[in-house]
């Protein structure tokens, strides 16, 4: 049983301008990003890449339509290296770019070509979240099937995954929090993984600590504290990633995709929402398996008790953002059930990373409290 794997190499540059020099940006480079990151980090050195501006093919989370649609702008352009500058949607449109005769990206959800890595990729990510950098997961939008679908593939994992603070500074409140949260999800989840191993386990509380220390520093002071923490925050998200990237991550994601998929909610903020719904189940069906260090150390550093551990945890989640419920996003009720079925159908590669199995009915029931 394999219990650690880390393929990418981890760098820190202080700035892009940095990272640049260091890595020798030239025009044998596609470098995807979105132009509020180009104009204040990239524009003034004058590097001779190819740049893509990946809003410029649609907002939100990254779909088949728009992978599709810059493979068909990129026609033509030669490039060995590609540079992914941004966050989630960035990151697993660029894990995708690398990829040998790659003409359809469903050809690749589907398997319907071979996996093979033709380029060298880079990934810098701009949220302190996602971890993908270290991860060989890409996820998209489906907009034909109404879903998501992820795309599990040593063939996209990065070659280097570079931390640099500096291009924290302009992410608005809402995004490094959702961002943020996902990432101690990221490292909750996978720490009651079956998967999870003493090697993972240092990763994830490693990471929990991290990221609860800072919001604890925000949540007593104001949102502007984030900013001292820039450096922190992603080396605890990559840590995250570290140990998801290892052990997988379970029913929490797994529940949140139909609600992306259907009703557009970013990523982080749909897993927010039945993050703790989650391991008060996990809980009440087996209180006393690896959940039960989990919720002694969550105890110990939300200075509470274990009984009200999530309690006390959805208190400091929710004074950096607030939870709503699933009908605020447009979900109907009588959706709660084909959701359940459907989550049971498409998503057991996330499904079999459960603290314990969860029935159709039980994962009907989340949806329905909720709601």
């Amino acid at each position: 049983m394999q219990l650690l794997k880390l393929s990418t190499k981890v760098h820190r540059s202080e700035t892009f301008a940095e990272f640049a020099t260091e890595f020798a940006l030239n025009e044998h480079d596609l470098v995807l990003t979105n132009d509020f990151l180009y104009q204040p980090f990239m524009k003034a050195l004058n590097l001779p890449c190819h740049f893509v501006m990946q809003e410029k093919y649609g907002v939100g989370e990254p779909s088949d339509e728009m992978m599709n649609n810059i493979l068909r702008d990129l026609k033509g352009v030669t490039f060995n290296r590609v540079i992914a500058v941004g966050g989630g949607t960035v990151i697993d449109i660029a894990k995708l770019f690398v990829l040998k005769d790659l003409k359809d990206v469903m050809d690749a959800f589907d398997h319907k070509i071979p996996l093979i890595k033709e380029k060298q990729l880079v990934i810098i990510p701009t949220t302190c979240g996602t971890g993908s950098e270290v991860t060989n997961i890409s996820i998209a939008e489906i907009k034909s099937r109404h879903t998501k679908m992820g795309l599990a593939d040593d063939a996209i994992v990065a070659d280097d995954a570079v931390i640099i603070p500096e291009l924290l500074a302009g992410l608005p409140f809402r995004f490094y929090a959702a961002a943020s949260i996902d990432a101690l999800i990221h490292a909750i989840e996978s720490c009651v993984s079956p998967r999870c191993n003493p090697y993972t386990r240092v990763f994830s509380m490693a990471a929990m600590e991290t990221i609860i220390d800072v919001f604890q520093k925000i949540a007593a002071t104001n949102p502007e504290e984030r900013h001292k923490y820039a450096a922190d925050m992603l080396i605890a998200a990559n840590m995250a990633g570290i140990a998801f990237g290892n052990a997988g991550v379970g029913a929490v994601h797994a529940l949140s995709y139909p609600l992306g998929g259907n009703y557009h909610v970013p990523h982080g903020e749909a897993n927010y929402q039945f993050f703790t719904e989650v391991f008060k189940l996990y809980h009440q069906k087996d209180p006393n398996g690896a959940i039960a260090p989990l919720e002694k150390e969550l105890a110990r550093l939300l200075n509470c008790t274990v009984d009200n551990v999530y309690e006390a945890l959805d208190e400091l989640l929710g004074k950096l953002i607030s939870r709503k419920p699933l009908q605020e996003y447009g979900m109907k009720q009588e959706e709660c059930r084909g959701f359940a079925e459907s989550v049971l159908v498409t998503q057991q590669r996330l499904l079999k990373n459960n603290y314990v199995p969860f029935s159709v009915d039980e994962i009907e029931g989340i949806y329905t409290r909720l709601f």
